[in-house]
């Protein structure tokens, strides 16, 4: 599908970004919807980007342990509340980590 994106995961929350041409994007969520397996599931960014953060990875998995925000603010909802840009910035910062590694590969 030409998808790229990150997979952010622990206990409580699973993060997910996803890469590439509008209809592969959208393609790649609607099977994420339609999976049983998954529940819960919210859009919480819609854009159009220039660059790609992670075009050298078919799918980076990240377990969390860069992610900013602890359990109790998971709990309490903050991904309702805090602006697109920071979790932009979230998966952004963890582009330039090198310490990741490539979930598919």
């Amino acid at each position: 599908d030409n998808v790229s994106g990150a997979l952010v995961c622990r206990q409580d929350i699973y993060l997910q970004l996803l890469e590439g041409s509008l209809e592969a994007v959208n393609a790649t969520y609607m099977r994420i919807c339609r999976d049983d397996r998954h529940v819960g599931i919210k859009k919480l960014v819609s854009r159009r980007a220039s660059n790609r953060f992670f075009s050298n990875w078919a799918m980076l998995h990240d377990p969390a342990i860069s992610l900013i925000w602890n359990q109790q603010q998971i709990s309490a909802g903050i991904l309702d509340r805090i602006p697109q840009s920071e979790i932009i910035g979230m998966f952004e910062a963890i582009s330039h980590r090198p310490d990741l590694q490539d979930f598919d590969h």
